[in-house]
This record gives structure tokens, sequence and C-alpha cells, in this order.
């Protein structure tokens, strides 16, 4: 998956299928693009059951990557899961689910541009989960 999704449903059905016990979000608004760094709803395990909460999609940069730029604007790649870097993420306590409706990867055109190209269910479900990592972090300007 790309950096590009969509959740274009409501939170009873993201509480329904995750079983999630705690909703910590209010009210929904549908979310037509979630790209990297912006606050989008995820499943977690927290200490009185599985929890809805909204979280910044995305991880710290490893600082190796971060040579030149000012801000930390995150990662949503983990690669080489035995460095140091990402193995204080890789337990149980870190696993989340994210819900999505859709997601985009983008198709490079004849003439050199490029366009989104959205993939939904093929079953009509609308509802679809990935896997993926969640930490407290925020894009602080570097000094």
């Amino acid at each position: 998956m790309c950096n590009l999704y969509s959740v274009m449903t409501n939170q009873e059905a993201i509480r329904t299928i995750a079983r999630v016990m705690i909703d910590h979000i209010g009210n929904l608004q549908p979310l037509p693009e979630v790209w990297p760094n912006t606050m989008a709803p995820i499943v977690r395990n927290a200490e009185g059951g599985r929890e809805l909460v909204m979280a910044r999609w995305g991880m710290p940069t490893p600082p190796g990557m971060l040579k030149g730029k000012k801000v930390d604007r995150g990662i949503t790649n983990v690669r080489h899961t035995d460095s140091s870097w990402w193995r204080r993420w890789l337990g149980v306590e870190h696993r989340c689910l994210v819900p999505l409706t859709a997601f985009a990867e983008p198709e490079h055109l004849p003439e050199g541009g490029s366009r989104q190209v959205w993939f939904a269910r093929a079953d009509g479900e609308p509802l679809a989960f990935f896997a993926d990592l969640w930490c407290r972090w925020t894009s602080k300007p570097r000094h």
C-alpha cells in the first residue's frame, strides 16, 4: 500500500468488527484522503480492552534519514526490523489495526505524470483493516 488511504465508514462499523470496548474518538468524520502525518482512527489494545483512538499516521523517522531536514514528518514503511531504532515498538503493546475503506497507488502515465488509482474490497464489504504499529510522537521541528 502506498501513502494514501480513506476511511469513509462510520465508527459503529469499526467498533463492531474490531470488537472495540472503549471509544475515545467522539464523532468520526469521513476521511476521504489520509496522508502520512495526519490524524486517523486506529484500534489498539489498552488496559480496559480494545480502544478506538485518533493517532498520527506514521512513526518517528530514524535519525540517519533526517539529515538536512528541519521537521520530522514521520515514516510509514518500517523496514529493517532488526534495527535498534524499530525494536522498541515491535512488541504486542504497540500493535494496532487501521480501518480503511480504500487505498491508493500511483499510476505512472506515459506522458510522465501520475494519478492515484483507488482499490477497495471486491466482495462489497465497505471496511477492511491493515496491521500497523503505533507510538506517541509529534513531528516537532529539529534543532
